[in-house]
């Protein structure tokens, strides 16, 4: 077998500084961005603010522990934005800020084609 070549120049022209290497800050947030609920989070929140049942609802199958977890991590990366209201009942919202409304304008097209091609890819057993 023949050994593996280094990454292509095009990585390397992209990320001049890396995102391979193992201490790179931009791993941190992309583990937040990129983990299952974080991506289904933010995209959640495309279309405008919502309460935490309206985004418990919209992203169905999460636990409210990890709902709370992953909003807590996306609005210490400035991604999402939390607006506690001083109401009874307490009202809180979430929006994405416009960093995070930047980064799933990108998501858009990931998730898309995860759609697109996730029977064909997935075996059904482990639907």
């Amino acid at each position: 077998m023949a050994a593996r070549t280094p990454a292509p120049d095009r990585l390397h022209s992209l990320f001049a500084d890396g995102v391979l290497p193992e201490d790179c800050p931009s791993r941190t947030l992309l583990s937040h961005v990129t983990s299952k609920w974080g991506v289904l989070v933010l995209v959640g929140l495309a279309d405008g603010s919502l309460r935490w049942s309206e985004l418990r609802d919209t992203v169905q199958g999460v636990s409210e522990k990890m709902l709370a977890q992953t909003l807590r991590t996306l609005e210490a990366d400035g991604l999402v934005h939390r607006d506690a209201q001083p109401s009874i009942p307490p009202r809180v919202d979430y929006s994405l800020t416009p960093v995070g409304q930047e980064l799933v304008a990108l998501l858009f097209p990931l998730v898309a084609w995860t759609v697109a091609n996730a029977e064909a890819l997935v075996p059904a057993v482990g639907r």
